[in-house]
Formats: C-alpha cells, sequence, structure tokens
C-alpha cells in the first residue's frame, strides 16, 4: 500500500501475526496427534484469531495511549495551548515525540532568552542606578556642607552652590535622554520630517564642538568638499545623532587627532554619513553591546569624560524610528568608524542614480 500504517497498526499486526501462528501451530499440531489434521478449518480458524487478535490489540492499544497523553497534554500542560488548541490529541507515539521534542526545544530557547533578558536588567539597574547616584551624592554633599555652616561663608557657599547645579544638571540630562529613548521605543516621539541640507547640518555641528575638539587638538573635517546634499528626515533628531557620534570620537580620540566625515551616495536614494577617527577603537566583544544603554567599553574613563551613557542607544533608536539603518567598525588601537544611512530628497534623486 502507498499510505503508511501508522506505527500503532503496525504493532497490532505484528502482534497478530506473532499470535495466529502461534495459535495455528498449536491447533495443527493437537489435530496431527490426535484427530486427522483439517486444513480449512485451521485456516478459518487463523483468519478468525488474526481479525480478531488484531482489533481486540488495536483498540486497546489507543485507548491505552490515547488515555495518558490526554493526560499528559491536559493534566501536565507538555505542550503549549496554542499549540493543541486546534489540533487533536495524537495517540500515535511518533508523532508525540517529534512534538514533544520541538516542545523541549522551544522552551530551552525561551529560557535561554529570559536569562539573557534578566542579566541585562540586572546589569541596567545597576548601572542606572550607578549614574544617578553619583550626581545625586554629590548634590547632597554640598547641600550638607552647607547646612552645616559652610553657607555663611560667601564664597564656599557660592562656589558649593555652583557645584551641586552641575549635578543637578547632570541628573537633568540623564533623564531626559532616558524619557527620549522610552517615547522612540514606545512611538510616542514623532518625527518631522523635512528636506535639509546635511553637509550644511554636519558643518553647524562642527561649530557648535569646535572648542571641544580643540582642548584635545582633534580637527573636525570631511573628507572631500561636498555641493549641498539634501536628505529627507527630521533635522533636529540627526543633529542630535551627529552630536552624538561626533562627541563619542572626541571623547575617544586620540591627542592631535582627527574625526572625519564622508559622505556617499548608496542605491534607492539612500546617503551614508561616515563619522571616521583615528583614536583608540573598541575591542571587538564589546561592539555587540555598544548601542545598550548605559553600557560602556571603558567604565571608569568614561565617566571620567561625563555623559549620560546613553548617547549610542539614542542615536541607534533615532535612526530606526526613520526606518534606516546605523553600523560600526572599529579595530582597537587603530580607531572607529559609525555610519548611518539617511534618505535623499527629491532634489537629489538625479544625483544619487
Amino acid at each position: 500500500m502507498a499510505q503508511k500504517f501508522k506505527r500503532s497498526y503496525r504493532f497490532a499486526f505484528y502482534t497478530s501475526t506473532y499470535i495466529t501462528l502461534f495459535l495455528s501451530l498449536l491447533i495443527l499440531a493437537y489435530e496431527y496427534i490426535v484427530l486427522s489434521v483439517n486444513w480449512g478449518s485451521i485456516g478459518i480458524f487463523a483468519l478468525f484469531s488474526f481479525v480478531f487478535s488484531f482489533f481486540i490489540i488495536q483498540l486497546r492499544i489507543e485507548y491505552f495511549i490515547y488515555k495518558r497523553v490526554k493526560a499528559v497534554y491536559d493534566s501536565v500542560a507538555l505542550l503549549d495551548a496554542e499549540t493543541i488548541g486546534t489540533k487533536r490529541v495524537t495517540s500515535d507515539m511518533k508523532t508525540l515525540t517529534a512534538e514533544v521534542e520541538k516542545f523541549a526545544r522551544d522552551k530551552k530557547l525561551e529560557i535561554e532568552t529570559l536569562k539573557v533578558r534578566e542579566n541585562y536588567r540586572k546589569e541596567f539597574i545597576g548601572n542606572i542606578s550607578h549614574e544617578l547616584k553619583t550626581p545625586l551624592f554629590t548634590v547632597q554633599g554640598y547641600i550638607l556642607t552647607l547646612l552645616d555652616g559652610a553657607i555663611k561663608d560667601k564664597k564656599v557657599r557660592k562656589k558649593y552652590l555652583a557645584r551641586a547645579s552641575k549635578g543637578v544638571d547632570r541628573l537633568i540630562y540623564i533623564v531626559k535622554d532616558l524619557d527620549m529613548i522610552t517615547k522612540l521605543e514606545t512611538g510616542d516621539l514623532h518625527l518631522f520630517k523635512e528636506d535639509f541640507d546635511i553637509v550644511e547640518l554636519i558643518q553647524s555641528v562642527f561649530e557648535l564642538l569646535e572648542m571641544k575638539a580643540a582642548k584635545k587638538d582633534i580637527s573636525l573635517t570631511f573628507d572631500a568638499e561636498y555641493e549641498p546634499i539634501h536628505v529627507n528626515a527630521d533635522i533636529e533628531r540627526i543633529q542630535q545623532v551627529l552630536t552624538n557620534l561626533i562627541v563619542n570620537s572626541i571623547k575617544y580620540g586620540k591627542k592631535d587627532g582627527t574625526t572625519e566625515i564622508s559622505l556617499e551616495f548608496l542605491k534607492s536614494n539612500k546617503l551614508l554619513i561616515r563619522i571616521t577617527d583615528n583614536g583608540e577603537g573598541i575591542e571587538k566583544q564589546h561592539i555587540s553591546r555598544l548601542f545598550e544603554r548605559f553600557f560602556r567599553v571603558d567604565k571608569s574613563g568614561s565617566r571620567k569624560e561625563g555623559g549620560s551613557g546613553l548617547g549610542l542607544s539614542i542615536v541607534k533608536h533615532i535612526i530606526e524610528a526613520h526606518q534606516e539603518q546605523v553600523f560600526v567598525d572599529s579595530e582597537y588601537g587603530i580607531g572607529s568608524e559609525f555610519s548611518f544611512t539617511l534618505p535623499l530628497s527629491n532634489l537629489n534623486q538625479s544625483e544619487a542614480g
């Protein structure tokens, strides 16, 4: 037959065959010894014995297996409700084994994912508590000092209040960044897309960060001279992306180093913006976690430089909110390159082609 029997049918068939052969041989031996052998009666007996044994064994197997498998499905909840909700409970052990193996693989993957999330949650809580604790304790220390009597000294009072104000500004900075990420993730922060010149925007960011770069003698430059290139995006958010990436390149750049911007036209009317530096670079094992909230490659060094620890996470969420991609390529000791894509406006479609 082209159609294969279920394994329970095969078991019943072979078992019935063995029983029939045994009983037929037993009857044959009895008739041979006591009576004369009647092959017709032996054949009828063999057929009746086989059919009767087959149906009795099959029914018992179905009932025995189905009853216990049903208990496994219902009581032990072996499979998810979604898996068995619209399916008939099977009594085929091969099918059941395959379902159990699939269930085990799925649950193992879920458990591993939950463990990763739990570790991330613990690390995230630890990081955010540290970030908030440092400025809070700083502000608290200065205020307590003033309350203990230092407030009477005009010079000390002014200096300590100024330092406490910086601590409060840092707290506000962290909370604002967290609020922005939350809004980006939940879709509450709406983008206001418009056409603008990306070259002009990059130049304005250079001017804003010129003094910061000058402190480390880092030059901010384009890799070539560019004519105006218009893209369609939220100009305020893209300015924040550029600022965060360039600030990072300055923060981790070498003295007398360079932060270079290059622009490249891609297919499908896309523009690739690259921010390349010759700083300290990033080790490979850290690259996959760069865009996590509060993740720091060098915790002590980054805290000396300041920042909320949310810059790259904000970059990722803003670019993804534009339905674009952000990339990173880095070699430790040589430098890093962060890049992202933006859609070109209609004014540049001819250039992109």
